[in-house]
């Protein structure tokens, strides 16, 4: 965060943090009871805030509608006696809430309706949801109120931070997130040292850096291990979708004399590539020295890709995991997250897999209770195995959390970990393409009615007779920004990736975004819009 002096992300006084921390030694039971029973009575309150860094949620578009990304989490109230109370900066339009709740099975959209709350703060502003709840004492009363018996509930969130810590305290129930505490093991700094710990592969390099000197000294030190390596990596420690890396290019020569070498490293440290559009290595060098960062070898290959292993620590201490996904990216440097699919590629799938369990047992080891992803690279000569190379750890809920969720809610399904693949109640295995960044400019002339519209009689619905189909997310984002999120379910990736071509067929035909005529920005994986992974 970089507000400065603000009371509310500054660290937890000690009382602060004991009244936490006796809020956090509930969480085991409630799971025990929910697991167990499914049907028990119980109530999350859903608080979607961006609790990051104001000038990279400013870099978003149409960052508050990311707030409707967890409205996935309303599939809680298939069971008869969850209540579900979702917080917003501003109003989600109704027939978005009705959408969700009529994708229940099973379960009449009046009677989970009964059990549904939504509160609005009625502040369209960056700055994180979590702190207008905070800075509202009448709107803090009227979620206890809507609690009502606090044993029984738990606060859940998109990232946790000081500010979560302090509105679960003002509640007066746990947090179901990682301890802000702990955070730095989801920084890049972090993260290699987690891997480190684990003993799982990771590039070569240095981290918890600040100053240019430090990243000059380390772009040194890397070539002179590595006379090969032709480019490297610089990350900001607390950046997220790859919007926080810039490329180095090592210049063609460099000289034998150590002052010139050093000379030159400096200069070329001016020419990075950047991810986030219209940044600068001043601007950048800037935010390394108030954040921190690594810097790390660019790691080379003949063929390479770029999955990820999503995980939860549960409250009892146990690693899950959860999902795998071969990540979508793009931008300038071709790192930015824009969508994935899931599962990851069968080939190394299981290799993934089994480095990230590693992981979960360092993050477990640590105190963790948390969903979590960790991003790989994996890379391969010609004709060679695939060799995995773990790079970051996100300790928050990601672009892969909300359509496995819908996935996992919406059939009842189950992933077998011996294969990686998710199995419906009938068996049936189950693939899809996500993104939250599906948009074209004529998608402006949408509202949230039209949308609806355009579903029924185009017949682009996710359909329950055969577990696949179309969802829709982030509906909030088409009128203003001209952007939507999806999740397109097959029975293989091939088949998801059919139901997406058919969905922007549909949506461009319905609005006039034909290649040529109407603006569409690129090819169906060509967004070039940065999301939030």
């Amino acid at each position: 965060m970089t507000t400065v002096h603000d009371p509310y992300t500054a660290p937890l006084a000690p009382e602060e943090r004991e009244a936490f921390m006796r809020l956090e030694a509930r969480l085991p039971d409630l799971w025990r009871t929910i697991h167990a029973r499914p049907d028990a009575p119980h109530t999350s309150v859903v608080v979607p805030s961006l609790s990051f860094d104001l000038e990279e949620v400013k870099k978003i578009e149409g960052a508050p509608c990311y707030e409707e990304r967890q409205l996935f989490s309303l599939m809680r109230l298939r069971h008869p006696n969850a209540r579900v109370l979702y917080v917003t900066s501003m109003p989600v339009h109704p027939e978005i809430v009705e959408y969700y709740l009529h994708l229940l099975v099973g379960v009449p959209a009046s009677h989970a309706r009964r059990r549904l709350g939504e509160l609005c703060m009625w502040d369209p502003t960056s700055e994180p949801l979590s702190r207008k709840i905070l800075r509202r004492p009448r709107a803090l009363q009227r979620i206890k109120q809507w609690i009502g018996d606090p044993s029984l509930a738990y606060l859940s969130c998109f990232n946790a931070t000081n500010l979560e810590a302090r509105l679960a305290i003002a509640l007066g129930i746990p947090l179901n997130a990682a301890d802000p505490a702990l955070l730095y093991w989801g920084t890049k700094s972090g993260s290699r040292k987690a891997f480190q710990r684990a003993g799982v592969a990771h590039p070569a390099g240095f981290e918890d850096l600040r100053t240019e000197d430090e990243i000059v000294d380390a772009l040194l030190e890397l070539v002179a291990r590595r006379p090969e390596l032709r480019r490297a990596v610089v990350k900001l420690d607390a950046s997220f979708s790859g919007e926080g890396n810039a490329i180095f290019s090592y210049p063609p020569a460099l000289p034998e004399d150590v002052a010139a070498r050093r000379g030159a490293v400096r200069d070329a440290l001016f020419a990075l590539e950047f991810s986030a559009p219209g940044e600068t290595t001043p601007t950048f060098l800037e935010k390394l020295e108030a954040m921190g960062g690594i810097v790390e070898e660019f790691v080379p290959g003949d063929e390479v890709r770029s999955p990820s292993v999503q995980m939860r620590v549960t409250p009892l201490g146990e690693t899950l995991v959860i999902s795998t996904h071969d990540q979508v990216l793009g931008g300038s440097t071709g790192q930015v997250y824009i969508g994935c699919r899931f599962p990851a590629d069968a080939e190394y799938r299981l290799l993934i897999q089994a480095e990230a369990e590693k992981v979960g047992r360092v993050l477990a080891d640590l105190g963790v209770v948390s969903r979590f992803g960790i991003d790989f690279i994996v890379t391969r000569r010609a004709g060679g195995p695939w060799q995995a190379h773990a790079i970051e750890i996100n300790l928050r809920l990601g672009g892969t959390t909300h359509p496995f969720l819908a996935l996992q809610f919406l059939t009842g399904g189950t992933l077998d970990p011996a294969t990686g693949c998710f199995l419906t109640t009938r068996g049936e295995p189950r693939c899809y393409f996500a993104t939250d960044t599906l948009r074209a400019p004529s998608y402006r002339g949408l509202l949230a009615e039209d949308l609806m519209d355009v579903l029924v009689s185009r017949g682009l619905q996710f359909r329950p007779s055969t577990e696949t189909g179309t969802l829709f997310h982030m509906i909030g984002a088409l009128s203003q920004f001209g952007k939507v999120g999806v999740t397109c379910i097959g029975a293989t990736r091939a088949e998801a990736d059919e139901h997406y071509a058919a969905t922007v067929a549909q949506l461009d035909q319905e609005t006039g975004a034909v290649q040529g005529r109407g603006g569409r920005a690129g090819g169906l994986f060509d967004h070039g819009v940065m999301t939030i992974e």
